[in-house]
């Protein structure tokens, strides 16, 4: 390997985009899977929030992210993706990502919750992830100075004795493979896999997180995990999605009997944030009384063009969404906490840098804008290419680590139903507890796991906040604290 490589992590959109910017130096793609294949990103059926019309600003934009956000949000870091946004945008209209235009060959922009303007730009209604992914993708097995690597996985970081990392320690079918690098980027996605009921691939397991605390990384509010209050829930895993841009459009949740009952919740409805709206399914579902989405007028016979995912996942389950309520639910969808980076994609160790949803870099904070996830994976994923792009790296001496191997089967379904409830939309010290007692002793035989160091850290965020906050509600601390505070953890 050129001493000089930089090695990328997950092939989702943060790690094809910032290999594309980083031409025309040489860059190793590590996929865990075929490429295309287990990455959220590909799954994003919202799109891509930018302020792009005449009525919008980049400043009016990051105030609805520091209003989610709960009081966690990184005004600095909310603004900077807010101003870069349109310019990421044109990038991937030039990569020939065909986001929808109107007659006059303008970007059509949606709303969606939270957003105090329409500003997401979509493809093909529900297709932007699919659609960007296979983009990016075409460009990314054009380049030269890409090499995609398929069905490798990440087991542990390089690291010496000073700390430096030095590339991953990974594994294929036949075995561990050791990758060497003078440069280490994290794109491994988020921690859906670690729930049993989730909206994302189930390979994505917080193996970037649990990877960098083993290796000493400093990781911040893992405790925040945002639940998207409208998966289609027909028992599927992973669950498919009902985009909040059907609400965007004018939906409604509704009971089983047909009443609407968001306005109990929340001043704006069915358009209130994610936070309140997820709390609102799970309760209504809870009561027995069933939570629906109503789109049989706001879409009705538009759905097989407008929304040809959700349409295809509802008529795959006997539904026709243009006559019939959407049985809906809440599922695991992002992960808002993460390996703390600055704003230029740094970790608290040397030569590692972290991007999309496995980093915290201040945009999300308590509970993630809609549609900001895309948004900050290729405006970070610029900037690190700009911080490498300024400076000479080269290998580091001296790198190594053991070899880990993933959680089995077995246990992993374990892990994963006692997530989905003992940590989920509503929590309490008992059930938390009993989450971290299931992972303790787990870890006797599975030892340094990266599966469950990501519980495991998630958890204990949980049990150290004492307060309710954006995603983490917790039914014995129902109160939110005057002062905002972050959660910092170390192994």
């Amino acid at each position: 390997m050129a001493n000089d490589r930089v090695l990328i992590i997950g092939a989702g959109l943060a790690g094809l985009f910032l290999a594309l910017k980083l031409a025309p130096r040489k860059v190793l793609v590590l996929s865990q899977s075929p490429i295309g294949k287990g990455a959220s990103s590909a799954w994003a059926q919202g799109g891509m929030a930018a302020a792009l019309s005449k009525s919008d600003t980049s400043e009016l934009h990051a105030q609805d992210t520091i209003a989610a956000g709960a009081g966690l949000v990184d005004e600095t870091a909310a603004l900077l993706i807010a101003k870069h946004g349109p310019d990421r945008i044109r990038d991937l209209l030039e990569y020939g990502v065909p986001f929808d235009k109107d007659e006059n060959g303008n970007l059509e922009l949606s709303l969606e919750a939270a957003h105090s303007k329409a500003r997401v730009a979509r493809v093909a209604g529900d297709l932007a992830g699919r659609e960007i992914m296979r983009s990016l993708i075409a460009k990314a097995q054009a380049a030269e100075h890409i090499e995609i690597l398929e069905n490798h996985w990440a087991l542990a970081l390089l690291q010496n004795a000073n700390g430096q990392i030095g590339g991953a320690l990974c594994a294929n079918s036949n075995g561990p493979v050791r990758i060497d690098a003078a440069y280490t980027i994290l794109a491994t996605g988020g921690i859906g896999g670690l729930y049993k009921v989730t909206t994302n691939p189930i390979e994505a397991r917080g193996q970037g997180l649990g990877m960098a605390a083993k290796a000493g990384a400093l990781i911040r509010d893992p405790e925040f995990v945002q639940f998207h209050p409208t998966s289609i829930n027909i028992g599927k895993d992973p669950a498919p999605l009902a985009s909040e841009a059907l609400r965007g459009d004018g939906a409604i949740l509704r009971n089983q009997d047909g009443t609407p009952f968001m306005e109990k919740y929340h001043e704006l409805k069915d358009l209130a944030p994610r936070d309140i709206v997820a709390r609102a399914v799970f309760a209504e579902n809870q009561s027995g009384r069933g939570a629906y989405l109503d789109a049989t007028k706001a879409i009705g016979n538009h759905f097989p063009e407008h929304f040809p995912t959700i349409f295809a996942s509802c008529m795959d389950s006997g539904i026709d969404p243009r006559t019939q309520m959407i049985p809906v639910a809440p599922a695991e969808h992002y992960h808002m906490g993460g390996i703390l980076t600055d704003l230029w994609g740094n970790t608290t160790l040397d030569g590692l840098c972290a991007i999309g949803e496995c980093a915290s870099t201040g945009v999300h904070g308590a509970n993630r804008l809609a549609s900001n996830s895309l948004l900050e994976a290729v405006v970070f994923a610029e900037r690190v290419a700009i911080n490498l792009s300024n400076r000479e790296i080269k290998a580091k001496e001296n790198c190594d680590a053991k070899t880990y191997a993933p959680l089995s089967h077995d246990n992993l379904q374990k892990l994963r139903l006692s997530m989905s409830e003992n940590i989920g939309v509503l929590r309490d010290a008992n059930g938390l507890n009993k989450n971290l007692e299931l992972i303790e002793e787990l870890e006797k035989s599975e030892k340094n796991c990266n599966e469950l160091v990501s519980a495991k850290l998630i958890t204990l965020g949980a049990i150290n906040r004492h307060e309710s906050r954006g995603g983490h509600c917790r039914t014995d601390f129902t109160q939110t604290n005057e002062t905002p505070q972050h959660t910092f953890l170390k192994l």
